[in-house]
């Protein structure tokens, strides 16, 4: 578009809005104020119309743009040796200590002799817990500690040869 033309719609919307707001004011002063609000409304919109159709881009004047095609491409395979996604561990199945043939010869004794037995290990420099009857952990390594140093390690294999572990530290 040459700069000319622009100017002279430029001028012309320019006048019109003019026109627009005064004409309206002169016979509307016999008009009541809603009659002035809806007149000034549709000028406002005349107006807002004509401002948009200027500022919108005008898309003769864009230039295309390129964009490449896509062409497929051949491309060697690759063969990669099968690897696994995970592999397989087969550790041994970790039994709790308070299932072991240990902790149900301790928890048959009564609580005092319980008592008896930690403190004894803590005598002996095995136990490094608390005195309080209960078989957790520190007791069950304890004992064991115990059981290898005195060459009994087997006997905590099985409920009634544990008796035997504990009631040499009793007795």
């Amino acid at each position: 578009m040459l700069p000319a033309v622009s100017n002279i719609k430029r001028n012309t919307i320019a006048a019109l809005l003019a026109l627009a707001v005064a004409l309206p004011a002169a016979p509307a002063l016999a008009w009541g104020q809603r009659e002035q609000d809806v007149l000034k409304g549709a000028a406002g919109v005349i107006l807002l119309q004509g401002i948009i159709r200027e500022t919108k881009p005008n898309k003769k004047h864009y230039e295309p743009r390129y964009e490449p095609r896509y062409e497929p491409r051949y491309e060697q395979p690759r063969y990669q040796q099968y690897q696994p996604r995970y592999e397989p561990r087969y550790e041994p199945q970790r039994v709790s200590v308070y299932s072991t043939a240990a902790a149900r010869a301790f928890n048959n004794y009564s609580s005092s002799e319980r008592r008896l037995i930690q403190r004894r290990l803590s005598a002996y420099g095995y136990y490094r817990g608390g005195i309080d009857g209960s078989f957790g952990p520190g007791t069950y390594n304890a004992v064991v500690a115990y059981a290898d140093a005195q060459g009994q390690t087997r006997q905590l294999a099985s409920t009634n040869s544990a008796y035997g572990v504990y009631d040499g530290l009793i007795y």
